[in-house]
């Protein structure tokens, strides 16, 4: 089974496809529309771009005929008596059954009131993470803005949204609840961004940030994906070929737990580096990080000896799909025994393999909300912005479980600010 064939199944299972004549409307998996499958034409067609570039069966054809192959005829024979005489009569009664595609239940209550309180609750959050931070020696030059400030300041910027100039008033109001020793310029805030000093702080929060689901997380998922720094232009649409693009690209790598989509590890890269190499480091700061990691799930582009062998040494296991021109012998025994374990208990596999569709969601999380695009101009300032993207996301995560899953978190304990949630 490829990876459409599995991605069809995971579209019958949780989206609801409907037929209107010999047509099929499939939603798309990422909720923008939906894509028209017509089987009744000479090869079975669909609109969506992988179909029209690859001209063969996408995941969206796959989902309808896993739909149709779901749906059963049922035949009933009835006895009838004519003239007085006893007579079978067979009655053919045709009844379509479908199978209920599997829903969630979701706790609407709490997830009401993380989202009604998240703003006031994500400052304090922000408040007693950046707190905390050491403050690098200043030798020369006029007094700067401490590194706390600075932190909290980009920080709340990119999670607002808007303008700098816009978030002049949010910046006013922070400054006057007491998040802030002293009031910085609204129109300084991107040049704090351009900070090369700051990359480490904000990975450093990212991870401390993650802390708090330690004992919620155990499964991981690996992917990685593009932001742009253009204003007219999809990551999507790049990387399955549909559009070429001579401007400059940002590729984020990242791990994130299955169950909560916080970010325990990243790393950021070109928009066109490999993702294989990036695999250990982030399973070896996750695992640094104090979680304890069962399974590790990723897709074929870390496939590879070394990935496994990462993951085995911090007692998970490995969940990374082979690919069809794959062989049993010639890298080892420990590619051997996965191949095995991969080819012959395959439907075990999948079940553990199906958790690493949570990372696509955890990016899905992070643009949605923050924005796909990057506005800063600089490398060192779009990598600060992105990696504030995925803190805000963090943030947002640990307010989600404190409402779901009764978490307990303040990060700086002893700020006095930092009480005030909990």
């Amino acid at each position: 089974m490829d990876a459409r064939q599995q991605k069809g199944q995971e579209i019958a299972d949780k989206s609801n496809i409907t037929r209107k004549g010999h047509l099929w409307l499939v939603p798309s998996q990422n909720g923008s529309g939906a894509y028209t499958v017509n089987l009744e034409s000479d090869k079975p067609h669909c609109t969506c771009r992988d179909h029209e570039f690859r001209r063969a069966t996408c995941k969206h054809i796959v989902a309808v005929q896993v739909t149709i192959e779901r749906t059963k005829t049922v035949t009933t024979t009835t006895l009838e008596a004519t003239d007085g005489q006893a007579a079978i009569t067979e009655t053919v009664t045709t009844e379509t059954v479908k199978v209920k595609r599997t829903t969630y239940r979701q706790e609407w209550k709490q997830y009401n009131a993380a989202q009604a309180y998240e703003k006031s609750e994500f400052l304090a959050l922000l408040y007693g993470l950046t707190n905390g931070v050491d403050e690098p020696v200043q030798t020369f030059g006029r007094p700067r803005l401490s590194m706390a400030d600075t932190l909290f300041a980009v920080v709340y910027k990119i999670y607002s949204t808007v303008s700098t100039r816009r978030f002049a008033s949010d910046l006013r109001d922070a400054f006057q609840k007491g998040y802030l020793s002293k009031l910085p310029s609204y129109n300084t805030i991107f040049d704090y961004l351009q900070m090369p000093e700051l990359t480490p702080y904000l990975q450093s929060l990212i991870t401390e940030s993650s802390k708090a689901l330690k004992a919620v997380e155990t499964d991981f998922a690996v992917d990685s994906s593009g932001f742009s720094t253009g204003q007219f232009m999809r990551w999507t649409d790049v990387k399955y070929g549909q559009k070429e693009d001579a401007r400059q690209w940002l590729k984020l790598h990242l791990m994130c737990g299955v169950r909560t989509n916080v970010v325990t590890s990243v790393e950021v890269g070109g928009g066109y580096s490999s993702d294989y190499n990036y695999f250990k480091p982030l399973v070896d700061r996750t695992a640094q990080s104090g979680f304890t990691m069962k399974e590790v799930s990723a897709d074929k582009a870390y496939l590879g000896t070394t990935n496994f062998a990462a993951t085995l040494k911090h007692g998970a296991i490995p969940y990374i799909p082979f690919k069809s021109n794959s062989q049993p012998n010639g890298n080892g025994a420990l590619w051997a025994r996965i191949y095995h374990f991969y080819n012959f208990q395959r439907e075990e596999f999948l079940q553990h393999y199906h958790k690493r569709s949570n990372v696509e969601t955890t990016f899905s999380m992070i643009k949605a909300k923050f924005g796909q695009r990057l506005r800063t101009k600089t490398p060192i300032a779009q990598t600060n912005e992105a990696l504030c993207k995925v803190l805000c996301h963090n943030i947002c995560c640990v307010i989600q479980s404190i409402h779901e899953l009764g978490i307990e978190t303040t990060f700086n304990a002893e700020s006095e600010v930092a009480r005030k949630v909990g």
